[in-house]
């Protein structure tokens, strides 16, 4: 039971990575290719500091790696699994969209 628990609490840790509208944001820019964080500030409008905040977030959790070529600083997801599952969240949102949006448990 008890490691039913841990995996339970450690799935809710990891869709907290993904609740945030910022850092999803920044995950959805990274699905397809390797970004410079520049290239992520201007994909996703955010601050340049709030990018390197929540990459800093995405990397602590193994969410996202980043790479040094050169003198050039990229980011990327660690596990193709991830772009998967942001498909799949795609996916599924298309049947279930009006109930999400009309839910008023769930808070955005």
């Amino acid at each position: 039971m008890i490691a039913k628990t841990q995996a339970t609490d450690l799935k809710v840790k990891l869709f907290r990575g993904f609740s945030d509208s910022s850092r999803l944001s920044i995950l959805n820019v990274l699905r397809d290719e390797p970004k410079k964080v520049n290239e992520i500030v201007e994909a996703t409008g955010l601050t340049q500091s709030n990018v390197s905040n929540h990459l800093s977030c995405l990397r602590c959790c193994d969410l996202v790696v980043r790479q040094q070529q050169g003198r050039f600083v990229y980011y990327q997801l660690s596990d193709a699994r991830i772009a998967k599952l942001l498909d799949l969240a795609d996916e599924l949102l298309a049947d279930v969209a009006l109930g999400v949006d009309s839910c008023t448990r769930f808070k955005s």
